[in-house]
């Protein structure tokens, strides 16, 4: 019911950022409140019987227990990325901080893709495709970068990031893999590409 207001999702590379208008229904501020003691209450307690009947909802006030458990329970989980609630009359802001970021999961993560990058030079294509132009083989080395860092790209997402026609981007595809660059394990959606 705030007018001129609506939810905002924003994302950052260690966090999400939920904001809704409209604090807790009490109005009461989180701050130094142990989240797991606060009473559930709904603003439209009619409107909840039904969706939770509808089994649309799962548990009454059972949110931030499933959050703070969810997170808890998460192999990179450490203290100082718990989630953040925060409240008041007018707005309610939850802060999702993301495990990974700066993990040594998530640098090995990043290391394999770049090494996969490395390997796929452009002296190797060149041997491959000697016919291939200077121009040809930056596409083609593109094509296979986008493929390392992404196994399940779609063709129409290689079309669109290199600004290709339907017929261009056919081309470069059947002939890395005519080459055996590349190939494709299972169906178009839902497959994934093999850089060999």
């Amino acid at each position: 019911m705030e007018i001129g207001s609506e939810v905002h999702i924003d994302m950052f590379d260690d966090r999400i950022e939920i904001y809704s208008p409209g604090g807790m229904v009490s109005g009461i501020s989180l701050e130094g409140k142990d989240l797991l003691k606060i009473p559930s209450k709904r603003r439209n307690p009619i409107l909840a019987d039904i969706f939770s009947r509808l089994k649309y909802m799962e548990r009454r006030g059972s949110g931030f227990k499933k959050i703070l458990a969810d997170y808890k329970g998460q192999v990179e989980f450490d203290e100082t990325k718990m989630p953040v609630f925060e409240a008041d009359n007018d707005d309610f802001i939850l802060t999702l901080y993301n495990l990974n970021y700066g993990s040594s999961y998530a640098t090995q993560a990043n290391e394999n893709v770049i090494e996969n990058v490395i390997e796929i030079s452009e002296e190797k294509i060149k041997k491959l495709m000697p016919e291939y132009s200077r121009k040809k083989l930056a596409k083609a080395c593109e094509i296979l970068k986008m493929i390392s860092e992404n196994p399940n790209i779609s063709i129409d997402e290689l079309r669109i990031a290199l600004d290709v026609t339907d017929r261009t981007i056919a081309r470069y595809i059947s002939e890395l893999k005519d080459k055996g660059i590349i190939e494709r394990k299972g169906p178009d959606n839902g497959g994934e590409w093999i850089i060999r």
